[in-house]
């Protein structure tokens, strides 16, 4: 008799989840950085001449998005793309 398979879902559920550790950053893509840097240009051009309040929380959280770019570019794991 053919052995029977055993069912990955169960045993997917049986596997004790991994405890939470150290914060580790992720590799973010090139284009995140440059968004970043055309979206603050594009908030200090043209948002912030219509409404500076508006301009001024656009561009916290661009240059909040420019900072995680740089943190990620240097702390970021290197990962071999040659496969």
């Amino acid at each position: 008799m053919a052995k029977k398979k055993k069912n990955t879902l169960k045993a997917i559920s049986k596997t004790k989840p991994k405890p939470i550790g150290r914060w580790h950053p992720t590799p973010l893509k090139s284009s995140f950085m440059l968004l970043a840097m055309i979206g603050f240009l594009a908030s200090y051009y043209i948002v912030y001449s219509r409404s500076p309040s508006f301009g001024i929380a656009f561009m916290i959280v661009f240059i909040a998005m420019f900072i995680s770019s740089l943190i990620s570019l240097t702390k970021a794991p290197i990962i071999d793309e040659r496969i």
